[in-house]
């Protein structure tokens, strides 16, 4: 049983492929977040933009998961940005189960240049000990894969530290 957890939201798919990725890179255990909200097209594009900004939140389906939240020794989440801001549906999780988390690190995928830095801060708000790595995905980038790979260098130095 892995003691690594990666958990995440996709609307697209891009944030799922990132975080596939890095649950098997670090034989993690994976499970992905729903909260019943058709967001599939161009009006759930602009569904997921207005949620952003007003910071709504509806709640998130259970997820079922190997042990609680707060056994696990990291757990990795993963989220698209939008407008400028974590996922409605990872702000709700984090809402919920943020206090939970000993340790976490974050995988943001965008589709803008900016890195988006502030989001990281954002949900170290609802993490009590902050995030212990972090990376900021583009889709399609040439850097994709180093990134990925930078990001999986700090989450192995992280466990071998522990």
């Amino acid at each position: 049983m892995s003691d690594i957890l990666c958990i995440y939201y996709s609307r697209t798919g891009n944030t799922k492929k990132a975080m596939e990725e890095i649950a098997s890179a670090l034989d993690a255990e994976l499970a992905e977040l729903r909260d019943g909200v058709d967001r599939s097209g161009w009006k759930g594009w602009l569904r997921c933009g207005l949620d952003a900004m007003r910071k709504s939140t509806r709640p998130v389906a259970p997820v079922e998961t190997a042990r609680p939240l707060g056994d696990y020794r990291l757990v990795i989440l993963g989220t698209p940005v939008w407008a400028g801001r974590t996922s409605a549906v990872m702000r709700a999780f984090l809402r919920e189960h943020g206090g939970e988390l000993q340790n976490a690190a974050y995988v943001l995928t965008r589709s803008s240049g900016a890195q988006y830095q502030e989001v990281y801060r954002q949900m170290d708000l609802s993490v009590p000990a902050g995030h212990r790595a972090a990376v900021s995905l583009r889709s399609g980038d040439v850097g994709w894969e180093f990134w990925q790979e930078e990001f999986l260098r700090q989450v192995r130095a992280f466990l071998e530290g522990q």
